[in-house]
């Protein structure tokens, strides 16, 4: 393996500063790589339109076909934050108008592109906001298969297509989870539940292992919905967890936020309680369920 500098004309701009990032990583067969520390992309989903494609300019990697705003990450930069900044100055996607679902790797050890699939939540309409567009289209799912393709797109495209309909959604009886935790809770329900959703925060903004779920790729960023029952209701809300507060009892808010969810097209519903009853009722509605150990077992308590 081998770093070369690029060449003047070469991407990532044909102009301006480049950053550290901004090189080929040449393996020994001589095939060469964008981006000295990986790199990232973005694939767009929106429910309405398709997803959004980038055409190429000529001067780049594969010049003329198309694929999805993405180059080369910074030094130290998360995979899935590159992919976004890329975004960004590739195809002016705003912040917030997406929410990432999940991501897929292809590493062979000297070389890594991370493709972070996010569900467009706010449309927008892209723009050309740097020299590496030639053209930004949303793109049916059906059609994608019919542009003329960048290789690494098109291989992994079959697969990516396959899993973006899927979305998770982890359900957590909060209660049940508080009572399997030894942090004097009985003493403080709301605080002890605004523990409880401070960790489902980090699971929800930092993803959970696709194995974990039983799903394709590497890692997921499920919706998170915690249902809090009794004094635990008085907590309050936490940023990336949707909390539903049982106006009766808990076990029948839980079933109740079960249907909601099942209801969403490929909802792939997951249930984290103990109590065996519950258990029954979730599993007869198509969920999957996990004792309280499964969450800390997943780093995220």
């Amino acid at each position: 393996m081998s770093i070369v500098e690029p060449a003047p004309g070469e991407p990532r701009r044909p102009q301006g500063p480049r950053d550290p990032g901004d090189a080929w990583v040449v393996a020994d067969d001589g095939t060469r790589y964008w981006g000295r520390f990986g790199a990232a992309g973005l694939l767009a989903v929106d429910d309405e339109r398709g997803v959004l494609l980038q055409q190429r300019v000529g001067w780049s990697h594969f010049g003329g076909t198309w694929g999805i705003p993405g180059g080369a990450l910074h030094q130290g930069e998360a995979a899935a934050d590159g992919a976004m900044r890329e975004s960004q100055e590739e195809a002016g996607v705003p912040d917030g108008s997406v929410r990432p679902l999940f991501t897929s790797v292809y590493d062979i050890g000297i070389w890594s592109y991370t493709t972070l699939v996010a569900v467009v939540e706010q449309p927008f309409e892209p723009e050309i906001t740097d020299p590496e567009s030639v053209a930004l289209e949303w793109v049916d799912a059906a059609g994608v298969s019919a542009r003329e393709l960048h290789p690494g797109f098109a291989a992994s495209w079959p697969d990516l297509q396959e899993a973006m309909s899927v979305r998770p959604v982890i359900v957590v009886d909060v209660a049940n989870v508080m009572g399997a935790t030894p942090n004097r809770w009985w003493k403080d329900r709301a605080g002890a539940a605004v523990s409880v959703l401070s960790s489902l925060a980090l699971l929800s903004r930092e993803g959970i292992a696709a194995a974990t779920l039983d799903l394709p790729g590497t890692t997921w960023f499920p919706r998170v919905v915690a249902v809090l029952e009794g004094e635990a209701k008085a907590a309050t809300d936490v940023d990336g967890v949707d909390v539903a507060r049982a106006a009766g009892a808990g076990d029948d808010e839980i079933v109740a936020a079960v249907e909601r969810a099942a209801a969403q097209v490929g909802a792939v519903v997951h249930v984290v309680t103990s109590d065996r009853e519950l258990r029954g009722r979730v599993e007869a509605l198509g969920a999957r369920t996990h004792g309280a150990r499964w969450l800390s077992e997943s780093h995220a308590l």
